[in-house]
């Protein structure tokens, strides 16, 4: 009888437990065919909810973009269950999310102080200090999270990123290779280690960087920008000029772009096609457009457009009465297209009176060449 009866209770106590688990597998599987909001009455329905039926309701909340209740719920459940470490974590990082900054900041300076080597909750740490504008105390919280673990991605970010803001670009580069030996393709540290590497001139070695960039699908104009620029220091021109193109193929505004596509056009003596691209640069851009018109003039004279290289170099002098090389360069093509001599050598004479205290020494050296030639010529045709 004594049996029967404890059988009896065992089963009433029982009941519920397994009713509330039907519930819960009957809301997972509304909620799986897309019926969030019927999942969420069913579970909102129960008169007693434990910490799973509000995790639950918690999670299906979050996906439903009702922020506001999932953390009632997780409020609820980290008040009734402190010991629930992860969904303490949880919660925090549901407040960072959207904003709540110092009950974030409560809730993971908490988590510090229960675990205070634990690599995850200083690293969330610091990103609260971060949100909060509390630079100083965030830096010193992600460098934390590295001594704790060398290998987490997101502190090695944030300390290397942090080293080659300040000049350190070797412990740039010693703390993104050590990120990347774990995650060899994490475009953020690869990103950190070529700029690194760009600034220490070790072009050969940013370039499978920024490559390998590129092939994650992250081919921004900042990264084929740097990319380019590391084929061109290392005289790959063909593989800078297909990069400089990929830019234009996400904006074919890019004005920089264009300029430095000409450059490499007139270093490889594609003189045509390297003023188009100076024209298009020209046109884009607004302020002083000084560079790209001594370009144009440059690609001009290649050609033995004589006429037309006078008039870029004197828009070039126009655009910026400092440019030098425009100058000189104006001289030199009037020394080729002009017939009277006399006005050629007024050309030198003018670039002489204006730079040669302070100005280029070889390109001095070459107006007063020239300019003595002329005198001699106009000496022996009297």
């Amino acid at each position: 009888m004594k049996f029967l009866l404890a059988l009896i209770l065992s089963v009433i106590v029982l009941l519920p437990a397994y009713a509330q688990q039907d519930i819960l597998n009957n809301a997972d599987s509304l909620a799986a065919v897309g019926n969030r909001e019927e999942a969420i009455k069913l579970l909102t329905d129960l008169p007693d909810k434990d910490a799973k039926v509000l995790l639950k309701l918690a999670k299906f909340h979050q996906s439903e973009g009702n922020i506001k209740a999932a953390l009632e719920n997780y409020k609820q459940v980290t008040q009734q269950h402190p010991e629930m470490v992860l969904t303490m974590q949880d919660y925090g990082e549901l407040l960072l999310e959207n904003g709540k900054l110092e009950l974030a900041d409560s809730i993971f300076s908490n988590l510090k102080k229960r675990y205070p080597e634990n690599a995850g909750f200083t690293y969330r740490l610091g990103l609260t200090k971060e949100k909060r504008k509390l630079d100083t105390l965030a830096n010193r919280l992600f460098f934390e999270t590295v001594s704790y673990d060398f290998s987490h991605q997101g502190a090695l970010y944030k300390t290397s990123k942090y080293q080659l803001a300040r000049g350190r670009k070797h412990k740039a580069i010693v703390l993104a290779q050590a990120g990347l030996k774990k995650r060899p393709k994490n475009v953020s540290l690869l990103s950190i280690l070529g700029q690194a590497y760009m600034s220490t001139f070790q072009f050969d070695k940013a370039i499978p960087a920024f490559n390998t960039i590129v092939e994650e699908g992250e081919a921004s104009e900042f990264v084929l920008e740097k990319l380019a620029k590391a084929y061109r220091m290392t005289n790959q021109l063909p593989k800078a000029l297909e990069t400089y193109k990929q830019m234009l193929d996400i904006n074919d505004m890019n004005s920089a772009a264009h300029s430095n596509i000409g450059v490499i056009l007139m270093e490889m003596d594609r003189h045509k096609e390297a003023r188009e691209h100076f024209y298009n640069a020209l046109f884009i851009k607004n302020p002083r457009v000084d560079k790209e018109f001594l370009n144009l003039g440059l690609a001009s004279k290649e050609l033995e457009d004589f006429e037309e290289a006078y008039r870029f170099f004197k828009f070039a002098i126009e655009e910026n009465e400092e440019n030098e090389r425009a100058l000189l360069e104006l001289a030199l093509t009037a020394d080729r297209y002009f017939e009277d001599k006399k006005s050629v050598a007024e050309h030198y004479q003018r670039y002489l009176n204006r730079y040669a205290g302070n100005g280029n020494a070889s390109m001095i050296e070459i107006a007063k060449y020239r300019l003595s030639e002329l005198k001699k010529e106009e000496h022996f045709s009297e």
